[in-house]
This record gives structure tokens, sequence and C-alpha cells, in this order.
């Protein structure tokens, strides 16, 4: 199963980035390219511990999250088309996107010496480090999918 741990699979992950375009339009969802491209640095940052989120699980994920979570992770089926954007949903329609590029693609990188044992997903709590990996490796991938890239 491909992680956000490898470099192989990091390496992938930046060249897709890099093929993003002012004329990239989503195949789905309600996100324009700004949004989608700050919607996953924002949630990088929380990921890699570099922001100001919580780390709290919710009520419905103490329920729910950890048998979502191993669903998720058992597999390389990719994530669902209309999954919730919940709290990283972003609301500004435009910016930098060159930027947010550079940006992103460091993140990618920083994932090479990932570090963060205090993140709690706000819905699957607490998690492995696998699952980190493979979990972030999904998140990119659904959204870079979701611009065709």
């Amino acid at each position: 199963m491909k992680t956000i741990f490898d470099t192989t699979t990091r390496e992938e992950l930046t060249a897709r980035i890099k093929t993003l375009s002012p004329e990239s339009k989503a195949r789905w969802g309600k996100m324009n390219l700004y949004q989608m491209m700050r919607h996953c640095t924002v949630w990088n940052d929380w990921v890699l511990g570099k922001s100001h989120q919580m780390y709290k699980q919710d009520f419905l994920g103490k329920l729910f999250g950890k048998m979502v979570l191993k669903g998720l992770v058992k597999d390389d089926k990719p994530m669902k088309k209309g999954s919730p954007a919940g709290s990283f949903a972003i609301k500004e329609q435009q910016g930098d996107k060159e930027q947010l590029k550079q940006i992103w693609i460091r993140q990618i990188a920083d994932y090479g010496s990932f570090s963060n044992p205090d993140f709690i997903h706000d819905f699957f709590g607490k998690m492995k480090t696998g699952e980190i990996g493979i979990f972030v490796y999904k998140h990119m991938d659904h959204h870079l999918r979701q611009f065709g890239a």
C-alpha cells in the first residue's frame, strides 16, 4: 500500500502537484483549484504539527472513527468522492496558486522526517504512524485525482 512515508510515493505526489495549472478544473466536488490547494496545505500543517489547530476527537469519531479508519487503510482503494472537508473547508475563492503549489511540495518533503506523536485526528482519533502514512497519501491522491493530476 502506498504511504506518504515512502520516498518514491512522495516523488510521485510532487510530480502530480507540478502538473496542476490554472486551467485545472474539478471533476467533482465544490472546491475550485485554489480552495483545494489551500485545503491541502492547511490540512498538512495540521497533520505535521505546524498549526494551532486542536487535536481532539469529536463525539461521532469516538463512536465510529476506528471502524471507518480500519476500512480506509485496509487496501489501495481511493477515497470516495464527496468526502467532507469538515473544519478544513476554505471559503476564499482565489489567491496565489503558485505559492501554494510550492508550500504543498515542501510539505510533502517534510513527511520524510515526520514526527508528530501528539497527532489526534478529529474523527479517527489517535492513529498509528502506518495509518497516518496511508491516510495522508490517500487524502493527497483524492484531491489530485479530483483535479485530473
